[in-house]
């Protein structure tokens, strides 16, 4: 999905600035199932707004800049509609830690280890994340739910196969340096 589409869908949750919108995308909603950049937001933000499918407001704040906010407009909101019908790309995985975890034997084992560890940990963060109570709104409907549900299960499966295979890859990481050495 493109940004200006991913900036529509944060705005059907309510009015938010880029900085709220990239928020979601970082740690709120969205960040198990997409990604979008500051880079990214705000050139689209102000594209919808020149379209007619976002409005902007101006809000003061006390020694800083104005804080705009950026809402849906019906125009928006059709918008976001016709997207959401469009049949959806497959998935892809994209994931710097599984490159360099495919290319481990080229590189020294404890590297490897720590790569592993970090996307261990990281994943375990994304898990904990998910967590419904602490959601609260985002857990309301039934495709919140879903969504929900399928972040829990894959990060679930991650958090599972990271830990089952972690010590059989490290002692083949050192079997192959041992042979090297």
């Amino acid at each position: 999905m493109d940004v200006p589409t991913l900036c529509l869908a944060a705005l059907a949750r309510g009015p938010a600035s880029g900085y709220d919108i990239r928020k979601a995308f970082e740690d709120g909603p969205f960040a198990h199932f997409h990604e979008a950049s500051f880079g990214s937001i705000y050139p689209a933000l102000r594209r919808l707004a020149e379209s007619g499918a976002v409005t902007v407001t101006a809000e003061t704040q006390d020694g800083r800049p104005d804080r705009r906010i950026h809402a849906l407009t019906d125009a928006g909101r059709r918008r976001l509609r016709q997207a959401l019908l469009a049949a959806p790309k497959p998935d892809q995985l994209r994931s710097d830690a599984l490159v360099i975890l495919f290319f481990a034997h080229l590189i020294p084992a404890e590297t490897a280890v720590a790569v592993l560890d970090g996307y261990l940990a990281h994943h375990r963060r994304l898990l904990s994340q998910l967590d419904c109570d602490e959601l609260g709104a985002e857990c309301e409907t039934p495709g919140q739910r879903f969504v929900h549900g399928f972040g829990v299960a894959v990060y679930e499966a991650a958090v599972r196969y990271l830990e089952n295979q972690r010590d059989a890859f490290v002692d083949q990481l050192a079997d192959d340096e041992a042979k090297i050495a």
